[in-house]
């Protein structure tokens, strides 16, 4: 039996921007979290997007506590989670992007609470919060999902090593 080594980075590699790139290296897939709200639709893009069970069915996501979005997001209870397509880069760019009407040029329906949809989602969810917890400079949502379809065949848009990725 040969003798097991021990991983051990260097010191200079444990920094923030290296365990950012570590992460990189794991794909993810790319969704827009949305709600109506008092002032009109609110919506996000995230990768940090994940199922946690199938009973009952919760998912969750983990927006940054800086997140003017996820502020305006959060009262409302709920959201609708639309699953992009590969050619849905433009749309996760204009959702990660601030000061622009991030709705407009897209066509959107209502998910049966009423949360803003992709029409072109290759599949969605209709979610409400059950917590709310706080994870470093982010906090960790679980919500129960109410409703879902996955109407579209098609590849999903997925994020790896810094960039927007297609299934190939």
């Amino acid at each position: 039996m040969s003798e097991v080594q021990t991983l051990l980075p260097p010191a200079e590699l444990r920094d923030q921007r290296s365990f950012r790139d570590t992460l990189g290296r794991y794909p993810t897939g790319v969704v827009v979290i949305a709600a109506a709200t008092a002032e009109g639709p609110a919506g996000m893009a995230a990768n940090s997007f994940t199922s946690v069970s199938l009973e009952p069915p919760l998912i969750a996501f983990c927006p940054m506590l800086s997140s003017t979005s996820w502020a305006q997001i959060k009262p409302a209870g709920g959201f609708a989670v639309s699953l992009l397509r590969s050619r849905h880069e433009a749309v996760a760019r204009g959702f990660s992007q601030k000061g622009i009407d991030r709705f407009a040029g897209h066509e959107w329906l209502a998910s049966p609470s009423g949360h803003p949809v992709l029409a072109e989602a290759i599949g969605w969810l209709d979610a409400a919060i059950e917590s709310v917890s706080p994870a470093g400079d982010h906090e960790l949502v679980i919500a129960r999902v109410l409703d879902w379809s996955a109407p579209g065949e098609g590849d999903p848009l997925v994020f790896f090593s810094g960039g927007y990725r297609a299934l190939s």
